[in-house]
């Protein structure tokens, strides 16, 4: 496996292909927005460059990372002669099964086609292509370049061998590997979300305030990073649209999004990807920061 085509240029697209091309891989980055790929690419060069001023890579790595990523706003275009495609597209199952029903006219039947979801089932992205042996999730952590986890979803009708080989790539790049079967959330978010959920529950019911909810998580329970700020960095809209599909899954009240939750991502309050959630992260804000770092 040689040449691997990423799907969507967001925050863990690009991620993906970033960590993917400094392991050595040509990666085919695709978007149907140039100005997405433009971003993605920024980002890319940004965390190369930040790497190289830690002495984590050189800069001869730098620009041998950079110049094994090819753009393509054309799919078609972009997954010729690829063994590998990786979705990384919003957590939106009509999305997502729009994008494996494309794939499945123009790629050949070897091409082995993996999902980055957060929750949405893998069996049921299988079913929408001939061969569904070959399907199967590859969950990556935030941000990708730097979380050593990555979770390998099973469909049900998954093969052994198409486990295998993700399971030995997922290696290659330097990350650490966990085999789990298909089920809404799989298992960080089955766990995760339903902590996430109750921290805004707790917030919505006024037993705390934000800074008091995450301080008793992160110094009580040794979490590195309190639940709600955990949310903001995830993307509130991301974690709502995982918890509605664990809620669809199980029938289960306990995974029914706090009201809170839903009224703040309808009024647009996303976390850090719109500069405000249960913090704020305005530029505002930011040179305030750095105003008082020399008062």
């Amino acid at each position: 496996m040689k040449i691997i085509a990423v799907i969507g240029a967001g925050t863990m697209g690009n991620g993906i292909a970033h960590t993917l091309a400094q392991r050595g891989f040509t990666v085919k980055l695709i978007d149907v927005s140039e100005k997405a790929l433009d971003k993605g690419m920024t980002t890319i060069f940004a965390n190369l460059d930040r790497m190289v001023f830690k002495g984590t890579i050189t800069e001869e790595d730098k620009f041998k990372t950079l110049n094994n990523i090819i753009t393509y706003t054309d799919i078609e275009d972009g997954v010729v002669g690829v063994d590998l495609v990786i979705e990384a597209a919003s957590e939106n199952i009509d999305l997502k099964l729009k994008i494996f029903r494309k794939l499945n006219e123009i790629c050949s039947h070897n091409t082995i086609f993996a999902s980055n979801t957060s929750s949405i089932s893998i069996t049921q992205i299988g079913n929408v292509v001939a061969h569904p042996e070959r399907v199967i999730g590859l969950h990556f952590m935030n941000p990708v370049p730097l979380m050593p986890l990555v979770e390998v979803i099973r469909g049900k009708k998954t093969s052994d061998k198409v486990t295998k080989i993700i399971m030995t790539l997922s290696e290659k790049i330097g990350k650490n590997p966990v085999e789990v079967n298909d089920a809404p959330g799989f298992v960080a978010n089955r766990i995760l979300m339903p902590m996430i959920n109750e921290a805004i529950e707790t917030l919505h019911n006024k037993v705390a305030g934000v800074y008091e909810i995450d301080t008793v998580m992160k110094l009580g329970m040794g979490h590195p990073m309190g639940p709600l700020q955990l949310a903001d960095f995830i993307g509130l809209d991301v974690c709502l649209a995982i918890l509605n599909v664990m809620n669809e899954g199980f029938k289960n009240p306990k995974y029914t999004p706090c009201p809170l939750l839903v009224n703040m991502v309808n009024n647009g309050r996303l976390g850090v990807k719109s500069g405000e959630g249960f913090y704020d992260y305005s530029e505002s804000k930011k040179a305030e920061k750095v105003s008082k770092q020399f008062i």
